[in-house]
């Protein structure tokens, strides 16, 4: 998407929840989308990174094979929790460079890969050391990291006695991720922080000046994260064509978790719209955008669900699911950008989803 696409699809949203809600409701939509889906979501998060800590713990503390699998497991648990509210792209998660530091991604250039084959080889003691890795790179600090600790070459090492630097270095990473986690979440339930912010906006509210631009917040997260899925995480490994695929640049490829990234992003996006009430607001006569908006993606999710992307792409029928994934997110964007702009006599040269 162009930015002036993406600078039209921001007033086309703008208009359109200046017609369709009354400041009251507004609130209420900022609430239910606070209360009943990124609380609980960011709670999960803050529980998932905790669990990983204390497996790294015993991992670094008691190496064994059943030691690694289980610490392995709350990292793909920790991967399940953070897709679901990554979607969440404003706020407190990006305040020190949280969003970056928790996933330093797209990396196309290795970056992340090349620093943190460096501190593996020369023993970085800041690497190793959660007060002093939080000040080292973004592209060290995060999951990309941990999962190469994990998962990646070398990491079969983890499982007995020897040499103890990649636990310790995976243990800082788990440990910042915690830290994290844990101040987001608590950042959210603040009553006088972000959530009181965003409910209330205002002149004097430092962030939200109008109900409109409070609505917009919301919206562009759907907006957003349909983008990010199709145009950065789908389109970054699959091709058109079977010879055109990049397996090696999807996003944990290396735990296999690629599949549940996707779908975590996507479901995020499903439970928010069905908590917050989006689709309430529309006249009867266009209530069937919203069942549409909820049946593309409880379809999505079924596509998703147990999906192996590797094995996937070596499969015609498992690249024609994901080939339908991407075309259902490109029809969810029409459905949010042109079907429900028409439906509150927008006209269709507002919408962004025509040609520059």
């Amino acid at each position: 998407m162009t930015p002036f696409r993406a600078l039209r699809l921001i007033v086309l949203f703008t208009a359109l929840f200046a017609i369709l809600r009354p400041a009251a409701a507004e609130n209420v939509t900022i609430a239910r989308a606070i209360e009943g889906f990124i609380r609980p979501a960011y709670a999960q998060f803050d529980a998932s990174a905790a669990r990983l800590e204390g497996a790294m713990n015993t991992l670094c503390e008691r190496p064994s094979g059943d030691a690694l699998a289980a610490a392995r497991a709350d990292f793909v648990d920790l991967v399940g929790a953070w897709s679901r509210v990554e979607i969440i792209r404003f706020g407190p998660v990006t305040e020190q460079n949280r969003l970056e530091r928790i996933l330093f991604w797209p990396d196309r250039k290795g970056i992340g890969l090349k620093q943190v084959q460096a501190a593996l080889a020369d023993r970085d003691p800041a690497a190793a050391d959660p007060a002093a890795l939080k000040d080292k790179s973004v592209a060290v600090q995060g999951l990309g990291t941990l999962e190469f600790i994990l998962f990646g070459t070398g990491s079969e090492e983890l499982s007995a006695e020897g040499d103890p630097y990649r636990c310790a270095f995976g243990r800082a990473v788990a440990t910042n991720l915690a830290t994290m986690a844990r101040e987001i979440a608590a950042s959210w339930n603040d009553p006088q922080g972000i959530s009181r912010d965003w409910a209330n906006p205002g002149d004097q509210n430092p962030l939200y000046r109008n109900d409109d631009e409070a609505m917009t917040e919301l919206f562009n997260v759907f907006v957003h994260g349909l983008e990010m899925v199709r145009d950065v995480r789908l389109n970054g490994f699959l091709g058109e064509t079977p010879d055109k695929d990049r397996p090696r640049q999807a996003i944990f490829w290396r735990s296999g978790a690629t599949g549940l990234s996707l779908k975590g992003n996507l479901d995020g996006q499903r439970d928010l719209f069905g908590v917050s009430g989006l689709g309430d607001g529309l006249p009867s006569d266009s209530a069937w955008i919203a069942d549409s908006v909820a049946f593309e993606y409880r379809t999505i999710d079924t596509m998703l669900d147990g999906i192996d992307v590797a094995a996937a792409l070596t499969d015609e029928a498992g690249r024609s699911r994901l080939k339908s994934v991407r075309l259902i997110t490109s029809h969810l964007s029409e459905l949010f950008g042109v079907n429900l702009a028409a439906a509150l006599g927008l006209s269709a040269g507002f919408s962004s989803l025509d040609g520059d």
